[in-house]
């Protein structure tokens, strides 16, 4: 009986052993996979957080571009005063030279507006000025103009349009001079590092 009580006590004994160990494995192997759970929770929300953050860069830049895209932001005018200045300057002095002439210099002004005149400008200009030549000749008609004011209301990197202000002045031998007024719409385009004549309009 004490052999067979020692021996259950020995059996006893070990069971209890190997639960123990059991359970001891079990508590040592949940903080490991809880930290594991933990880490790939982490890299998950990092991931999203990545995602999330590349769209919403994507989304600013866009609007971005518009924004520096709009027509108010494009407009040189607006911002380049050295630009805008330039553009006045060489298309009001081109405007006087090709809108004046007397009957003596009709050559030289048919001279100055193939150097200041291009495009539809030049074509239009060229059509009309045989007769204005020949005016001249058989009037004695003598055109001086003036530019009062010019703006540039739109200005971008190799393209202006202006609003230009004349003073014109006609006179023919032996009768008063007459003064006029024109108001034109002006094309202009940089070509070889000055700003050309390339459409007028009269308003």
């Amino acid at each position: 009986m004490k052999e067979t009580r020692g021996t259950t006590m020995v059996d006893t004994g070990t069971g209890t052993g190997a639960e123990a160990v059991t359970t001891d494995r079990a508590t040592a192997q949940e903080p490991e996979a809880t930290g594991l759970g933990h880490r790939h929770r982490l890299t998950v929300l990092a991931a999203l957080l990545a995602v999330v953050l590349l769209a919403a860069g994507g989304v600013l830049f866009s609007e971005g571009q518009r924004l520096r895209d709009t027509p108010a932001t494009s407009n040189r005018a607006l911002t380049d005063t050295e630009a805008t200045t330039r553009v006045t300057g060489d298309v009001s002095s081109a405007l006087a030279k090709v809108f004046s002439y007397s009957p003596q210099a009709t050559a030289a002004t048919k001279e100055a507006a193939k150097r200041l005149l291009a495009g539809r400008a030049l074509q239009q200009y060229a059509a009309l000025f045989g007769q204005v030549e020949k005016q001249a000749a058989d009037q004695r008609l003598t055109l001086t103009s003036q530019v009062l004011r010019a703006g540039v209301t739109r200005l971008g990197g190799d393209s202006a349009h202006l609003l230009v202000f004349l003073d014109q002045v006609y006179e023919r031998q032996g009768k008063p001079a007459t003064t006029a007024a024109a108001q034109l719409s002006v094309t202009a385009r940089l070509r070889d590092g000055h700003w050309k004549i390339v459409e007028i309009t009269s308003r």
